[in-house]
């Protein structure tokens, strides 16, 4: 394969995009292999698709390794077969929706469940036909409120879904481990770090999941592990419960006044300063913080909650949603408290809160943090301004309608396994697996015939890699401060030859090697413009890319050719520098200067070594 720069579509840029947040976003952007369409929606540009269709053969491969078959959905569906499974409303907002001429409704599908279910349920019905894995590689669709780093979080993108299809829970055991043997192939084959982690399954629903993250500062999602081996997305961590507390001998609660301390902190100081403690002073962990929120839910319904948590916590809205999903969180607002006078802001106590502590059907839903259990004691808001009441003991004064996973996780918690304390990181999805279990086959009717000649339940998995994710995902891992790194597996060309000066013998000397090393099967980038100077594309070079670099240029005369490698082998990319604009030579390593009679076959090997490592 040989490209040209003379006639390659690409534009190369000076400059970062003014939207640009993130180096894979900015790098993809001035390298020419995306372009911004709308927020969230992108362009691929050749040397784009290139490496995302290098990315998409390592993924058909290893599907192809554990028997899983591609088929290909529409990206346009209708109506009705989401609105059995409940995600038309479930999706809320994220869902784009649309309505053809005949006022009929559509959807741009986000995943493709229930289009798998009923392909099956089409064409097979007998326990014999089980099991079978299918997936497509599809563009899918989702109204993300803020899309921001590129590729990263986008409102169109490009993904691997594949679905399992078994008899029974032994069979969904073994085609989930199957899919998750081949997830770390396939990132494992692309060069990128990843770690397993345990996740919720949200939306899609079944009895577990977990997600495939790539570490890196700039990544959305946290996630912990400890020392021992436990790994899990933070909105999945579970909190080790402590042990209930005898309350028998515990003072009365009672209400003190405490003006002017709408905060915890400054709480804390009145109860230290006003009503000192005995044994040591008072402290956050020691207040209950009611946080009021408004869950926004599918149908339309505003539910306005609070959630009781220690003081010294914050709530982690991410791990709020994932506890009550499908709704989605947000701050209470003044017309909720309108709608609630018996929330006194910065003083809100069980008192007022639950249907056990009010006697009312309509009282606020009260949802405790699993650390508040019965015989703690706590100093919380008496639902009165300036006012607090101090001794209020779980399960003897207050109780609550029950308990959520609301509260940040800290580094230093410790694991639910008891495998020590957490440490915190950031990472970024790369892939999801689930087991769906039988939510989409019972709601959709997939059934076949077991042995008994008895119909059956089909049970199903799912599993999603980001492919146009993991592009971003490989340039933010894959590049320095002059551009990016690809490694050769995926990068658009193995080899990007440089003619440079004005003599016609450069360039003779530089397409002969240009079709030698096509010959032995080597991609090259060729930079054939005559009027462009060596210093432009040099900088064209490094900020495309490519693993090797071959420069033709005043070397020709001793008989020699320049080639380096883009970086040192055995070396990562830094990953965290933004690019420069320094002179472009002052980016270029020296090369090693090579036999104009032995380059070809000196280049070939080189990248063969590069492919093979």
């Amino acid at each position: 394969m040989l490209l040209r720069m003379s006639t390659l579509f690409v534009r190369t840029l000076r400059e970062d995009p003014a939207d640009a947040e993130v180096p894979s976003h900015r790098l993809l952007v001035r390298a020419g292999y995306i372009r911004r369409a709308a927020p969230g929606i992108y362009t691929w540009l050749p040397l784009g698709l290139r490496v995302l269709a290098k990315v998409e053969a390592v993924v058909r491969e290893e599907m192809a390794a554990i028997g899983a078959q591609e088929v290909h959905f529409p990206a346009l569906l209708p109506r009705e077969p989401y609105e059995e499974t409940g995600r038309w409303t479930e999706y809320g907002p994220n869902l784009f929706r649309l309505r053809d001429r005949r006022e009929n409704d559509y959807l741009l599908a986000p995943t493709h469940e229930e289009m798998f279910t009923l392909l099956v349920k089409d064409l097979y019905s007998s326990y014999k036909d089980l099991p079978v894995t299918l997936y497509q590689i599809q563009t899918k669709y989702r109204d993300e409120a803020r899309p921001r780093a590129g590729l990263l979080r986008g409102r169109e993108f490009i993904m691997k879904d594949a679905y399992s299809f078994d008899v029974d829970d032994a069979g969904l055991e073994a085609s989930y481990q199957h899919q998750r043997e081949a997830y770390q192939r396939i990132f494992s084959r692309l060069g990128l770090e990843f770690v397993i982690v345990s996740a919720v399954s949200g939306a899609m629903g079944g009895s577990g999941s977990e997600e495939f993250l790539m570490p890196t500062p700039i990544g959305e999602d946290t996630f912990v592990r400890s020392a021992g081996g436990y790994a899990a997305n933070v909105e999945a961590v579970t909190t080790p419960v402590p042990d209930a507390l005898p309350y028998e001998d515990a003072p009365a609660a009672h209400v003190e006044d405490t003006p002017d301390t709408p905060t915890i902190d400054s709480l804390v100081a009145v109860a230290n300063a006003r009503y000192p403690r005995a044994d040591r002073p008072w402290t956050a962990a020691d207040t209950l913080k009611n946080v009021v929120v408004a869950l926004q839910h599918p149908s339309g319904e505003r539910e306005v909650v609070v959630v009781g948590l220690p003081g010294d916590r914050e709530v982690d809205v991410k791990r709020l949603e994932a506890s009550l999903a499908p709704a989605t969180v947000e701050t209470a607002g003044e017309a909720d408290f309108a709608r609630h006078p018996e929330l006194v802001k910065g003083y809100i106590g069980p008192g007022a809160l639950g249907r056990a502590n009010t006697g009312r059907e309509d009282a606020i839903r009260y949802l405790l943090d699993p650390r508040v259990v019965p015989g703690t004691r706590w100093v919380t808001g008496a639902d009165q301004p300036g006012r607090h009441v101090f001794d209020l003991v779980a399960g003897r004064d207050f109780v609550a309608d029950g308990t959520v996973e609301a509260a940040e996780v800290r580094a230093g918690d410790p694991a639910p396994d008891g495998s020590g304390p957490l440490e915190l990181a950031r990472g970024i999805e790369i892939g999801h697996i689930f087991q769906l279990g039988r939510k989409y086959a019972q709601a959709l009717g997939l059934t076949v015939l077991d042995q008994n000649g008895k119909a059956v339940t089909v049970t199903m998995g799912s599993y999603g890699v980001g492919v146009s994710r993991a592009v971003a995902a490989l340039a933010e891992t894959n590049h320095d401060d002059a551009g990016l790194t690809w490694p050769a597996a995926v990068a658009p060309a193995h080899v990007h030859l440089v003619a440079t000066g004005k003599d016609p013998a450069v360039f003779s000397a530089a397409e002969e090697l240009a079709a030698d090393l096509v010959g032995q099967g080597v991609e090259v980038l060729y930079d054939d413009r005559p009027k462009v100077s060596p210093g432009v594309k040099f900088a064209d070079a490094e900020l495309i890319g490519a693993p090797v670099v071959v420069v033709v240029g005043r070397g020709l005369a001793e008989g020699v050719v320049e080639v380096r490698l883009r970086r040192a082998p055995g070396t990562a990319a830094p990953g965290t520098a933004a690019p420069g604009t320094a002179a472009p030579d002052a980016h270029r390593p020296s090369g090693e200067q090579v036999p104009v009679a032995d380059v070809a076959a000196h280049v070939s090997r080189l990248v063969a070594d590069l492919l093979a490592n």
